[in-house]
């Protein structure tokens, strides 16, 4: 065998050698860790505080809509009844109001004046009755109980001069104020409750209050909706993040504020970076039991949330995203 061929087998072998090592060193390193996650968004739901019957949808699932477009309109009898019964209590209470400003007809009191002047009469009557009949006791004609029954119905009729003349005054005053300040606080009752019941009418029409897409409609057309019930929810695709499950053994590698680099199979290879925004606990369901009692420790899980530096086209709710750990 000569020289060269010697020196060619040796190469050979010492490659073989040196390849099966390096397989072998490859396939016991340790791998990167691969999480998956899922792409969340935020939600809004579209609704009324009054109940009654969808009147009109004027949306369909996947449209865009901005803030102020009109959703859907609510049809509600009930609403337009109680603006009917408020407008009638307002205007009644006006009425009282005007009332208590004009104090009592011109007959009312020209008649309570007629009271006055007759009982004044009729006081002065008596008064001149009994001067007389006090005379004639004096001289001994007439007995003492003549004299005080007369004397009586003469402060009988002065007492009823003087209130007649009172009731004649308060009916040229009018309305006292108090009586007046509170018939104008009974008109504003009756205007709260209008515009409570306008407010509620608001209610019935149905406008968005953020930009989104349409993503479901729960109450269709001719269904009762009841109070606060979505009727449309929206999602808004700008306003989304990463959520991913994380056992507490790999959380360090989520710190808050960190740039991570994820990629969404959905929409290509790229890697796009995220910033770790949110990390939170989950419940006892979640966490990893250790398998024998004494080795190891039981693990929590937290969920993660990352949102993207920048917008990514063509980003969905529900696309998988993952990320690779060292």
């Amino acid at each position: 065998m000569s020289i060269l061929t010697k020196v060619v087998g040796t190469a050979v072998v010492i490659g073989i050698t040196a390849g099966v090592s390096y397989i072998f060193y490859e396939a016991y390193q340790p791998k990167p860790l691969r999480l998956q996650g899922e792409i969340d968004a935020q939600y809004y739901s579209v609704s009324s505080k009054v109940p009654g019957r969808i009147d009109h949808i004027n949306v369909k699932k996947g449209d865009i809509v901005k803030d102020g477009d009109f959703i859907f309109s609510i049809n509600s009898p009930e609403v337009q009844a109680k603006l009917k019964q408020a407008e009638a209590a307002r205007n009644a209470a006006g009425a009282v109001v005007k009332q208590a400003d004009k104090g009592a007809r011109k007959q009312q009191i020209m008649a309570a004046k007629d009271q006055w002047h007759r009982a004044r009469e009729a006081e002065k009557l008596l008064y001149k009755t009994f001067t007389r009949i006090e005379k004639l006791y004096k001289e001994g004609v007439v007995a003492e109980q003549k004299r005080d029954e007369v004397y009586t119905k003469y402060k009988a009729a002065q007492y009823q001069s003087n209130a007649a003349k009172q009731m004649y005054l308060m009916a040229n005053e009018g309305a006292r104020e108090e009586q007046k300040e509170a018939a104008r606080a009974q008109e504003e009752v009756y205007a709260g409750k209008i515009d409570e019941v306008n407010a509620y009418i608001v209610e019935t029409v149905q406008h968005a209050h953020h930009n989104g897409e349409v993503s479901q409609i729960l109450i269709h057309e001719g269904e009762l909706a009841p109070t606060g019930f979505p009727v449309v929810t929206l999602v808004d695709i700008n306003d989304s993040w990463a959520k991913f499950h994380v056992r507490e053994d790999l959380l360090k590698h989520f710190v808050k504020g960190k740039t991570l680099e994820l990629s969404v199979p959905a929409i290509g290879t790229a890697l796009h970076p995220f910033n770790v925004t949110h990390i939170s606990v989950m419940g006892e369901y979640a966490t990893w039991r250790a398998a024998e009692a004494g080795k190891g420790f039981d693990l929590k899980s937290f969920e993660v949330e990352l949102r993207p530096k920048e917008p990514i086209e063509g980003l969905r709710v529900g696309m998988s995203v993952l990320i690779q750990l060292p």
